[in-house]
C-alpha cells in the first residue's frame, strides 16, 4: 500500500444512477419538520417468495451502504458483507429476500445533506429547461435513527412486504434493528442486533464530537457549503474517518497487523513539500499510520462530509429509554420478536457490558431472547470480518427461527 498524505485532493466521486424509490409525500420527522420529497436508495438480493413472509431487511453501520452483496460502483469492491449474504451463505438469498437500502441523510442515492433542497427557490436552470437547486448542505434537518427506521418502513410497505422475517444490522444498524423491533413490533419476527447498544454512550458521543470538529477545522469546509467552490473538506473528512477507523479495531489487531514496523514513503510524498505534517521530513512513518491514511484518503471518494455529520448526530441521539424515563424494558414489553443479541469480547465502541443491559432489558419485557458473545480479538468490526463463530451464530439463528416461522422455501434449512 502506498504511503499516503491527508493533502491529497480527491477525484469527483462517479455519478451513480441508484435503484430508489421516491415518495413525494415526504416523511415526518422527530424534530417536527415534514421532510419532501423523500428518495431512498436500496438493493435487494433473491426472491420474495409468493407468501411475502422471507423476507429480511439488513441495516448499515455508520459508513456503509445498500450495497452489501455486490461490487460498490463507486469504489470497485466487494460489498461490505458479501460473506455473510449470498446464496447458500448465512443469509442465504437461494431461501431469502434480502432488502438494503441507503438510510435517510446518506449520500448514495438516498435523500441527505447532498440532496437538492427543493422547499427553496430554483436559482438557475439548464438548458434542458430543469430548474437547479442548491445541495440542503447543513439545512438539512436534524434526523433521529427512528427517523431512519421510518423511512425503511416506508420503503417495505412500498414492496408490498406486510412484515419481514428478520431485520439484522451491526452498530448503527443494530440500533436501527431495535428501533424496528420498538417501533413497528408487529412486522418483525426476528431481530439480530449485532455489536450495538440500546443507547450511545458518553464515550462515544465524544468520539463523534472530535471528528465532527476535524471537519469544521478544514479550511475548505466553508461554514457546510463548499460546493461553492468546488472542493470538499477532504482534509477534516479523512482525520474522522482516521479518529473512528481507530475505534472500530482493537490493541491486539493494531498490533497483530502492524506493530511498530517503519516503512519508507513515496518519492512523492518525501519530496512533496507538505510541511502541515513534519513526519514526511524524517522520510519514513509507522505502518499504522500509513495504514490510517489510506482509510481516510479513501472515504473522501464515496462519503459526503456533511451527510457524515448528520448521521453521528442521529447516533448520538440514540436513547431508546429515553422516552420512558431510562427504562429499556419498556419499548418491548409485550413483543412477540424473536432476539438473538450479539457481541464481541474486544469490542471497546460497544462493549458486551452495553449489550448486557440490552439483554437483561429484554428479559425483563418477557422477550424471546439470545444472547451469544464471540471471542474475538479483532475488536468492533469483527461481524465484518472472518469469524467463524459469528457466522455460525447468525446461520442457526435464522435457522431456528425460519423453522419455528414455518417458513418452507427451497430445501430444509
Amino acid at each position: 500500500m502506498e504511503a499516503r498524505t491527508l493533502t491529497d485532493q480527491p477525484d469527483t466521486p462517479p455519478e451513480v444512477d441508484h435503484q430508489r424509490a421516491v415518495f413525494p409525500e415526504g416523511l415526518s420527522l422527530d424534530c417536527g419538520a415534514l421532510l419532501a420529497p423523500v428518495e431512498i436508495a436500496y438493493r435487494t438480493y433473491g426472491k420474495l417468495s409468493e407468501a411475502g413472509d422471507n423476507a429480511i431487511l439488513i441495516c448499515h453501520a455508520l459508513t456503509g451502504d445498500q450495497y452489501v452483496a455486490e461490487t460498490h460502483p463507486v469504489t470497485g469492491r466487494p460489498g461490505w458483507w458479501e460473506r455473510m449474504v449470498g446464496p447458500g451463505r448465512p443469509i442465504d438469498t437461494d431461501r431469502f429476500f434480502v432488502i438494503c437500502s441507503n438510510v435517510l441523510g446518506g449520500c448514495m442515492g438516498s435523500t441527505g445533506p447532498r440532496s437538492p433542497n427543493l422547499s427553496r427557490p430554483a436559482f438557475d436552470a439548464r438548458e434542458d429547461g430543469d430548474a437547479v437547486h442548491e445541495p440542503w448542505g447543513t439545512e438539512f434537518p436534524p434526523i433521529t435513527i427512528r427517523d431512519m427506521v421510518r423511512a425503511q418502513h416506508t420503503l417495505v410497505q412500498r414492496l408490498g412486504i406486510k412484515r419481514l422475517f428478520a431485520v439484522i444490522g451491526g452498530s448503527m444498524g443494530g440500533m436501527q434493528t431495535l428501533e424496528w423491533a420498538a417501533t413497528y413490533p408487529e412486522m418483525v419476527f426476528a431481530a439480530i442486533p449485532i455489536a450495538t447498544a440500546p443507547f450511545h454512550s458518553a464515550q462515544n458521543i465524544a468520539f463523534n464530537e472530535v471528528s465532527r470538529q476535524a471537519i469544521f477545522a478544514d479550511p475548505d469546509w466553508r461554514g457546510g457549503r463548499y460546493w461553492e467552490s468546488g472542493s470538499i473538506p477532504a482534509r477534516g473528512l479523512a482525520v474522522a474517518r482516521m479518529m473512528a477507523h481507530i475505534t472500530y479495531l482493537s490493541e491486539e489487531a493494531l498490533t497483530r497487523k502492524f506493530g511498530r514496523r517503519i516503512r519508507r514513503q513515496s518519492a512523492s510524498a518525501e519530496t512533496s513539500g507538505d510541511l502541515e505534517h513534519p513526519l514526511s521530513f524524517f522520510g519514513e512513518i509507522f505502518e499504522v499510520e500509513s495504514y490510517l491514511r489510506h482509510q481516510g484518503s479513501s472515504f473522501v471518494l464515496r462519503f459526503d462530509a456533511n451527510s457524515y455529520l448528520t448521521i453521528t448526530r442521529a447516533m448520538d441521539w440514540m436513547d431508546i429509554g429515553a422516552e420512558h424515563d431510562g427504562d429499556y424494558a419498556a419499548p418491548f414489553v409485550g413483543t412477540r420478536t424473536r432476539f438473538c443479541v450479539v457481541s464481541f469480547t474486544s469490542d471497546w465502541l460497544f462493549p458486551t457490558s452495553q449489550s448486557r443491559v440490552l439483554v437483561r432489558a429484554l428479559n425483563r419485557a418477557a422477550a424471546n431472547v439470545s444472547f451469544v458473545e464471540i471471542d474475538s480479538d479483532k475488536g468492533h468490526d469483527a461481524f465484518l470480518l472472518d469469524e467463524p463463530d459469528f457466522d455460525r451464530t447468525i446461520r442457526g439463528f435464522i435457522t431456528g427461527a425460519a423453522e419455528h416461522a414455518g417458513l418452507h422455501i427451497g430445501p430444509k434449512l
